[in-house]
């Protein structure tokens, strides 16, 4: 599958195929997006300016506004976003797939970047492709959240709600050559610093 297919599956997706907390109840799904962005502040600094990348509508994004965070939330689905702007109009919202955060950014950088929920369903080609534009994103010693799993058997997903995990090599092969540095958390995400390439 390409990025445009998962982009597009996702956008006209019912929203109880999105989240499987949605088949439990509306608020289990609000609440789990509160529980993320309590996690996401242990490591990104009060008050950043942070990207919730590939935002959805608004799960953790909403919540991380209301930690006090300068949010931007980016969503290549305008679908998505209306949800989002439905829930909250004070989240700044950006219509845009990686290839457009430049455009919208500028000379900008973030402090911080988290893609959650969005990296597993793409493709390698397109995941390296979506981390390098978050990295040219993110100022330099800034803070990184990926969805990027490791399995001891990587496997590509299949389909836009599949799984796609790497090998422990794959992945320090990219993080050296995009300038990422692993840093050690507690999170379920991987957490990386955003430093020069080094590969």
């Amino acid at each position: 599958m390409t990025a445009d297919d998962v982009i597009r599956a996702w956008d006209q997706a019912d929203p109880t195929a999105i989240h499987p907390l949605r088949n439990v109840s509306e608020d289990a799904y609000w609440e789990s997006g509160k529980g993320q962005a309590a996690m996401l502040a242990t490591v990104i600094p009060d008050g950043a300016k942070v990207m919730d990348f590939g935002c959805g509508d608004g799960r953790v994004a909403i919540p991380m506004a209301n930690l006090g965070f300068e949010v931007t939330a980016v969503d290549a689905s305008q679908n998505m976003l209306d949800r989002l702007t439905e829930r909250n109009p004070d989240v700044t919202t950006v219509r845009a797939d990686a290839d457009g955060i430049a455009g919208h950014l500028g000379r900008r950088r973030m402090d911080a970047v988290y893609t959650l929920a969005v990296l597993i369903h793409h493709s390698y080609q397109d995941c390296l492709h979506i981390i390098t534009k978050l990295r040219a994103a993110t100022k330099l010693g800034g803070i990184l959240v990926l969805d990027w799993p490791v399995s001891d058997q990587p496997a590509e997903a299949e389909s836009w709600i599949g799984v796609t995990t790497w090998s422990a090599e794959q992945q320090a092969n990219a993080c050296a050559a995009i300038g990422l540095e692993p840093v050690d958390s507690d999170l379920p995400w991987g957490v990386y610093r955003a430093i020069k390439p080094t590969a």
